[in-house]
């Protein structure tokens, strides 16, 4: 069945991942090695080799459903997988993220960890290459800032090792403060050797946009990260003008909010600032049943990731339904009647590019699902498949209970390709936050949160809050790595929400792995852990 399988497969990566990199050293492949002398480092022997292979590397990190987006998502108010059964029990594992009570043993702490601390290196070993271009190392510095962003932002502070230092070395560690530092500096020292590349296929790569993104959150994020009370005016003003940059290269707001997600990537993607070239299957039978397929596709969901009540009713429309004509927003999707072509022809699907005969809808799927034929699909055993908008806990869940979410769509394929990392709405909403929190621009950001609204099918608003920046953020942004560090931002992560009481303020960083402190002394262990 094809989630035991991917679940197996999944498993032994993360296993292969505890025991490669927590002393961050980089193991030699068939294809790229690092040459060394007696004298010390002397460079990997294939440059552009080395590049791909960080490339795919990073791939691996983001493509499952565990490990960085397990982190970012599964540990907030947007996303929770409710153990069915024993089903989906692992141990533990998801029902403590969402509770807020995991600690320094957690294997998606440690593997996260290691991956991007091994990307790191990796990524250094090429800067430090000298038959390096520069336009080689400044796509290597935006990937190793793009890895230690992660490691900032979950861990708050990231140990270093220098290319000479042998395994008896424990690694120099740098505070919050320090590596951030250290990344902006990576970034501000690359644009000026990256290509200006604009949508289209070659967002699968480092580019000016890419660096100037980072760049914006780095701002956006610093008075989080540095510690202090609220964001300086001048750093807000730094994200707008990075926001700015990337617009410049020709990255805007793109209508048809699921063609976003689709496979294909074209110029006329003018959304997607970054993606990897694989890996969005994940996205997809993690949330679908057993029983839910496409033409050409199997039915074999792994029926796990769901939703909580609360956040489906930050969307516009009818709260209890989700069909066409439910008044609902562009983004909250719909799920298909009985007959139709998937909803396709109440929602203009064939206008924006939806697929008709798929009768899986996009979006949020709540109440009765249906089938290839249009019939009403069953559980298991035989019970209406009708999705619940109610959970009665994080155990003691059935096949049905909770609603299911999905950007990608199994039409594509059932593993499509472009898996979107970064794009351009979560830029322009960078935007908005940084005029609203004192950043110097000649808009408002009342008019950029409409603007999108507008696009999106969504009521304009009359004036901008706080939780109307968080709670827009989340209608554009659920399942994109955003959620947690966002609520971070707004204070908001550490509140009480449905089956999770923690308010410890110390979670809104991850411990540092039991493993990497004892091989590295350097290391100290996050407060309260």
């Amino acid at each position: 069945m094809k989630r035991s399988i991917s679940k197996i497969t999944l498993a032994t990566l993360g296993l292969l991942s505890i025991v490669s990199c927590t002393d961050l050293e980089l193991e030699d492949t068939d294809s790229v090695t690092r040459e060394s002398t007696d004298g010390g480092f002397d460079g990997v022997s294939n440059v552009e080799g080395s590049i791909n292979n960080a490339y795919n590397t990073i791939q691996g990190h983001l493509q499952t459903q565990e490990n960085l987006y397990a982190l970012q998502e599964a540990t907030s108010d947007g996303l929770l997988i409710p153990t069915r059964g024993t089903d989906w029990g692992d141990n533990g594992v998801w029902r403590t993220l969402h509770e807020h009570t995991w600690d320094a043993t957690h294997p998606f702490v440690l593997n996260t960890w290691n991956n991007f601390n091994s990307s790191v290196f990796s990524l250094t070993e090429i800067i430090e290459t000298s038959s390096a271009s520069a336009a080689q190392v400044a796509e290597a510095k935006v990937l190793r800032a793009f890895s230690m962003y992660w490691i900032i932002d979950l861990y708050g502070q990231v140990p270093f090792r220098g290319v000479d230092e042998g395994p008896e070395v424990s690694p120099m560690v740098m505070s919050r403060a320090e590596a951030f530092e250290f990344a902006m500096n990576d970034l501000q020292d690359a644009l000026p050797n990256l290509p200006s590349s604009g949508p289209g296929a070659e967002t699968n790569r480092a580019s000016k946009a890419l660096a100037n993104f980072l760049l914006a959150k780095m701002y956006l994020n610093k008075h989080v990260y540095l510690g202090t009370d609220s964001a300086a005016p001048e750093d807000m003003t730094q994200v707008i003008n990075h926001v700015d940059a990337i617009a410049t290269d020709g990255f805007a707001l793109q209508s048809g909010f699921f063609e976003i997600f689709e496979p294909s990537v074209d110029v006329s993607d003018t959304e997607i600032i970054f993606r990897t070239n694989y890996g969005a299957d994940a996205r997809i039978w993690s949330t679908l049943h057993y029983n839910q397929g496409t033409p050409g596709n199997t039915p074999g969901g792994w029926n796990g990731f769901s939703t909580l009540a609360e956040f489906y009713d930050l969307f516009e429309g009818d709260p209890q339904v989700n069909i066409p004509g439910s008044g609902q927003e562009e983004r909250r999707g719909f799920v298909p009647t009985s007959g139709s072509q998937a909803g396709a022809d109440d929602l203009d699907a064939d206008e924006d590019g939806l697929e008709d005969g798929s009768y899986i809808g996009y979006g949020f799927l709540i109440n009765q699902q249906y089938g290839l034929d249009g019939s009403e699909l069953t559980d298991r055993t035989g019970n209406p498949l009708i999705f619940t908008k109610q959970l009665p806990g994080l155990v003691g869940n059935n096949e049905r209970t909770g609603i299911r979410i999905l950007k990608y769509h199994p039409s594509d394929g059932a593993f499509p390709g472009n898996l979107v990392v970064f794009r351009y709405a979560d830029a322009h909403l960078m935007k908005a936050e940084a005029i609203h929190r004192g950043g110097t621009s000649g808009e408002s950001a009342l008019a950029l949160v409409n603007e999108l609204r507008e696009l999106r099918d969504a009521t304009p608003l009359g004036s901008i809050t706080d939780q109307d920046l968080l709670d827009e953020r989340g209608r554009e942004l659920y399942m994109e790595f955003t959620r947690r560090q966002d609520q971070i931002r707004f204070g908001t992560y550490t509140d009480t929400w449905t089956f999770k009481d923690n308010t410890e303020a110390f979670r809104v960083l991850f411990p540092i792995p039991s493993t990497a402190l004892t091989s590295n002394p350097n290391l100290e262990q996050n407060e309260g852990y």
